[in-house]
């Protein structure tokens, strides 16, 4: 060995004690972990649930600021373009000149041929997309009045997704249909999470005749057809409601249905558990059977209860939009995805007005977005497993 390969052995010593540590450390911190911890790494592994997360991420931020990003209210109408097809958004005109973001005008002619009113682009009129721009005013949340939009049409109009019979802009509805569908689901969640641990933990912790009786009510909830049952009950709602008190009703009939799977869960959870030691010795403690099942127990399989919320959320935004869709669920005013597909019900939309469509390829990508995120909750509420 010569004298001058001695820096390059040292240096290569130093690089594998580095390695060493580094692996040693890996090792502790893993270990060390907690339950959280080891479940959010297995799921960042999880490509597909990250992808998921990050729709269902532009979901929330459209359901929170929808009065911001949509360029209209949901009810506003645009007379001169009735069933208009979605605008093109063009960057140079027809010379080749750059003039930024903007859709050309439009002009109404009657075609013979088809016997329809027909919009064509008027190649002559230019009206400029502005953004952060001053437009038709709203209150953000309710509270807040202001006229600052995300986007708007300078000295004309803007409608990306076409317009509907009303001539009302379609991509802004569809913003506003985005927060109504989704606290839907979030407020019918919250409330069948209640009723399922309610009723499966009492169903598992003390069971007997108590334990027959809320079982043999899921079997009698489950046999059930879900479609009939929600024709049956969303029709037994009074036609002189509000909107407003109609949305309520919808949400808590979806969410006096949906509780049975969480419960059954629970239940079979509280079962194996309830003759663990640390049950016995929470009981010689004094503990109540209250703190024990809360406080004890249920923080035991925390993990599995929110994929099962996770898994169910899709189906309480299905249940929505196929009520609305039916014309049992909500109804105008308000605005949501089902409400949205009731105009494209007969042949002439699928033929003419295709665009109406839009609204259920929302409901199909944040569906396709829960069931990733589900599946990625799943894996990783079992970070043990190889």
């Amino acid at each position: 060995m010569k004298w001058f390969h001695l820096p390059f052995l040292a240096l290569l010593g130093f690089r594998k004690r580095a390695e060493g540590k580094q692996a040693k450390l890996a090792e502790e911190t893993y270990y060390t972990a907690t339950q959280f911890q080891l479940m959010w790494w297995k799921f960042r592994r999880h490509r597909l649930a990250i992808v998921g997360s990050i729709i269902l991420g532009i979901f929330v931020f459209i359901m929170i600021f929808c009065e911001f990003l949509a360029p209209y209210d949901p009810q506003s109408r645009n007379s001169d373009y009735i069933f208009g097809s979605p605008q093109k958004v063009h960057l140079f005109d027809d010379q080749g000149k750059f003039q930024g973001l903007f859709v050309y005008g439009v002009e109404t002619v009657f075609d013979r041929e088809s016997m329809q009113i027909v919009q064509t682009e008027d190649r002559d009129v230019i009206y400029k997309i502005r953004f952060f721009s001053r437009g038709e005013p709203y209150k953000m949340w309710g509270i807040i009045r202001t006229d600052l939009h995300l986007f708007t049409a300078e000295n004309g109009f803007v409608h990306l997704f076409g317009t509907d019979n009303l001539g009302r802009d379609v991509f802004s509805r569809i913003l506003y249909g985005t927060r109504t569908s989704l606290s839907i689901g979030l407020i019918g969640i919250f409330i069948s999470f209640i009723i399922g641990l309610l009723m499966g933990g009492i169903s598992g912790y003390f069971g007997g005749a108590l334990d027959n009786l809320i079982q043999r009510l899921i079997e009698f909830i489950n046999v059930i057809p879900t479609l009939p049952l929600w024709m049956s009950l969303a029709a037994a709602l009074p036609k002189e409601w509000s909107p407003i008190r109609v949305y309520f009703m919808v949400t808590i009939i979806l969410s006096f249905i949906s509780w049975t799977t969480l419960a059954r869960r629970v239940r079979g959870k509280l079962i194996s558990m309830r003759e663990e030691d640390f049950v016995f010795a929470a009981r010689i403690a004094g503990s109540s059977d209250l703190r024990i099942i809360i406080r004890h127990m249920l923080p035991a399989f925390l993990s599995y209860i929110i994929v099962d919320l996770t898994v169910e959320f899709p189906y309480m935004i299905l249940g929505e939009t196929t009520l609305s869709f039916i014309g049992l669920g909500l109804r105008e005013p308000v605005v949501s995805w089902g409400v949205l597909l009731q105009a494209s019900q007969n042949v002439k939309a699928i033929e003419q007005h295709p665009w109406l469509f839009i609204p259920a390829a929302f409901v199909i990508v944040s569906v396709l977005a829960f069931s990733l995120v589900g599946d990625g909750m799943r894996d990783a509420a079992d970070p043990y497993s190889q």
